[in-house]
């Protein structure tokens, strides 16, 4: 958990228009990979080498508050200050902590990360999922939080691999591997917007004074018999690939895909039984001295 790239919303680190379509739908991206990967986020949450339980969590980039909301399960007397640069997202992580019956202990920080920080205290846990990699630059990020822990706080940094796959590698049957193809007409647009994406963060928050006490890999496979937020999430994240894949594709390809996509035909991607939504999530700790 975006944005100029194919994953899911902006993460804080650029001012974004608060009701574009596009906010819209790195919203329902968000919103969605918070629902199918309730599991995996929970279990990182649960396998943080926290020294004490936090009273006071930073959440950066914050999205709609996947991250947010486990955070407050998993530490039941912590508060959380959750910093974004979309407005629109804020205001539906405040109405779900709403109706969570937590809002008093969720604070929303509206923010750009790449310019000035605002006040956020001194935390003894700050979060960033699928943030740091849009983080012009990331080596200033990495020392502001060095700055902003506790001591002895502790730093996470999750990131994935890349937009998540939902099709089998064979499918559809009438343009077989249509989805990688989109995943790599779009590949040079990300190097070029998302360099960063895809770093091995340990390294740089040694440089930035950190001890880095653990790093993992979690390969997420969830299919649709799962969750039925798989369909909905496959999707929209299909046309978002769309969207930004469209002048690489053939002519043969976009009918397929278009086919997908169309709710009404008998080839939507949502009446397909084979779908998984399959990808990678490397998770960091590191601490404050």
């Amino acid at each position: 958990m975006t944005h100029s790239s194919p994953h899911a919303a902006h993460h804080g680190a650029h001012p974004a228009p608060q009701h574009t379509p596009d906010s819209e739908v790195q919203a329902e991206i968000l919103d969605l990979d918070a629902d199918v990967l309730a599991e995996h986020i929970a279990s990182i949450t649960a396998g943080l080498p926290v020294e004490r339980d936090p009273r006071h969590i930073v959440d950066l980039g914050c999205g709609t508050g996947a991250g947010t909301f486990a955070l407050l399960t998993r530490f039941p007397e912590a508060e959380v200050t959750a910093v974004d640069a979309s407005a629109g997202h804020l205001q539906r992580l405040r109405e779900r902590a709403e109706a969570l019956g937590v809002a008093d202990r969720v604070r929303t920080v509206s923010a750009d990360l790449d310019a000035d920080w605002p006040e956020l205290g001194r935390p003894e846990l700050v979060w960033a999922s699928a943030s740091m990699h849009h983080m012009a630059d990331p080596d200033r990020t990495l020392r502001k939080v060095h700055e902003l822990l506790a001591p002895g706080g502790l730093f996470t940094v999750v990131e994935l691999a890349g937009f998540p796959r939902f099709l089998p590698g064979d499918a559809p049957e009438e343009r077989p591997g249509l989805e990688e193809r989109c995943h790599a007409a779009l590949a040079h647009h990300a190097a070029e917007n998302l360099p960063h994406r895809g770093a091995d963060w340990g390294p740089m928050l040694a440089a930035a004074g950190f001890s880095v006490e653990g790093e993992r890999t979690i390969t997420v496979n969830v299919d649709s018999s799962r969750s039925k937020a798989v369909g909905p999430y496959a999707l929209t994240g299909l046309k978002r690939l769309r969207a930004g894949a469209a002048h690489a594709l053939s002519a043969e390809d976009l009918t397929v895909l278009d086919q997908l996509l169309d709710t009404n035909s008998p080839l939507s991607i949502l009446r397909r039984g084979d779908l998984a939504l399959r990808t990678e999530r490397t998770v960091w700790a590191a601490r404050r001295a």
